[in-house]
């Protein structure tokens, strides 16, 4: 009988990653990136904006229950998601162009999983100390009193930021101060504690757990970027031809034939998804820099150059293998792949500032009644009837005069009035029910179809707008 070996596992553990204080120009600005974007997202909810009386007086609000985006002066409806999804298509060139001039440079910066995972370490290392102080306690095997108080003191802190993330998206959805009153008084809506809820446990778990294995495994940009990165494309990198063969270097002694680097292991100790730079370019790496920042801390000590790890392109090493300068950096960005990244996302952002620009602030969609399409009335008379929906976009009520264009033997009625003017709240789309009325024997009456226009003005400041329809007649 043979011994059986088990079955490899197709799983490997996570071993958790303790990522070293560093500091330099590349950490310096991820704490100014991170001070903004966190800003932005807490307190955007509680800037006011006077849009009038019968309007919110929040700057950037999702109204849901009235199917509007408030974005300080823009107001988007319902059927102008255009220029939503117009800002996700520049958001996503953006990307693009970002990725091809510096790799992965909103990963490492400005994602949100990257900010969040940053803060949660920053807290971390308050608590528990910096890398040997959070290796010694991973390692204590015993949970005394000192490690347990540690523990809950950090996970308390890490509660606290996933309970403010998830109370300031709720915000964006209502009257902030409005919705703080109504969550500490327990009067709030259920849906808004289930997403408070749902929320702060996610930014728990991803910024206080998951970490890196968010950016590896559940992120799809790692394994995209490669279509959008060529050789010219700026990315951190390790200059292996002149820090190899590498070795370790006494105080007071030279080293023949050694390269620049020491094997210090700065650069693996401080990178917040535990790789290797040295290793070459890899899917985890999200070239967030704090390896150059190590590194040039250990060059200057040592006494050597900066720029062992180094923002480069692989076009810009070939050279220096060969003793060549390199190119300069606005070569790298300003190539084919990048202008035309950059020509589309102005051309739609054009696109969408055009329309915006132009777009009227009286509006109407007429629907005509199908069924029937006409109604002969008691006097021999054709009747067609529309459902007219006009749109008024002021922040006050206005008073719109309804008329036609078209055969002059059409006449125009107003349901519920005897006038041809109808009074739209602020704000507001109003439904109003239009007959349009041919006499006995006229053309419009015998013909099958007749064009139509309907007209609407606003009686304030004579702003008008129309839409094309047509008349049913009995036809031949």
């Amino acid at each position: 009988m043979s011994d059986s070996k088990p079955a490899p596992s197709l799983y490997a553990a996570r071993e958790p990653i303790f990522p070293r204080r560093v500091s330099g120009k590349f950490r310096n600005l991820k704490w100014y990136i991170m001070a903004v974007t966190l800003g932005i997202y807490y307190l955007t909810p509680w800037i006011r904006w006077d849009r009038g009386p019968s309007l919110p007086d929040q700057a950037v609000l999702l109204d849901l229950a009235n199917r509007r985006f408030y974005f300080f002066w823009i107001e988007i409806w319902p059927h102008e998601f255009y220029f939503v999804a117009g800002l996700l298509i520049m958001a996503g060139l953006g990307l693009f162009l970002f990725t091809s001039a510096l790799g992965r440079v909103w990963c490492g910066y400005a994602c949100p999983q990257t900010v969040w995972t940053d803060l949660f370490i920053l807290v971390e290392r308050w608590i528990e100390g910096d890398r040997n102080a959070r290796l010694r306690l991973h390692r204590q095997k015993k949970m005394d009193f000192r490690k347990a108080r540690l523990r809950v003191t950090k996970w308390i802190a890490w509660f606290l930021i996933g309970l403010a993330t998830g109370g300031a998206w709720v915000f964006y959805f209502a009257d902030a101060p409005t919705l703080a009153y109504d969550l500490v008084t327990l009067n709030a809506h259920p849906i808004a504690y289930s997403t408070m809820l749902i929320l702060t446990a996610t930014t728990f778990l991803f910024g206080g757990f998951a970490r890196e294995q968010i950016c590896i495994y559940a992120c799809p940009w790692p394994r995209i970027q490669a279509a959008m990165m060529d050789e010219d494309t700026l990315t951190v990198g390790y200059r292996d031809w002149r820090g190899e063969p590498r070795g370790k270097l006494k105080k007071g002694q030279v080293a023949e034939g050694q390269g620049d680097c020491i094997d210090c292991m700065a650069c693996v100790n401080v990178c917040p998804v535990g790789i290797d730079i040295r290793d070459g370019q890899q899917m985890e790496c999200i070239t967030c820099a704090l390896c150059i920042d190590a590194c040039d801390d250990v060059m200057a000590k040592i006494g050597k150059p900066r720029g062992l790890i180094d923002y480069m392109a692989l076009s810009d090493e070939t050279l220096e293998r060969e003793g060549q300068p390199p190119k300069n950096i606005w070569k790298h960005i300003l190539r084919p792949r990048t202008i035309m990244y950059t020509s589309m996302w102005s051309l739609v952002g054009v696109g969408l500032l055009f329309a915006l620009f132009i777009r009227s602030d009286i509006e109407l969609t007429v629907a005509p009644e199908r069924n029937p399409t006409f109604v002969t009335l008691s006097d021999g008379s054709i009747r067609n009837t529309y459902d007219v929906r006009l749109r008024n976009k002021h922040g006050e009520d206005r008073v719109f005069k309804l008329s036609i264009k078209g055969d002059p033997a059409l006449r125009l009625q107003l349901e519920g009035t005897v006038y041809h003017s109808v009074n739209v709240p602020a704000d507001t789309a109003l439904l109003q029910r239009v007959y349009i009325v041919s006499a006995k024997g006229s053309a419009p009456s015998q013909a099958s179809s007749t064009p139509v226009r309907i007209w609407v003005e606003d009686l304030i400041n004579g702003e008008r707008a129309h839409k094309d329809t047509s008349f049913n007649g009995k036809g031949n």
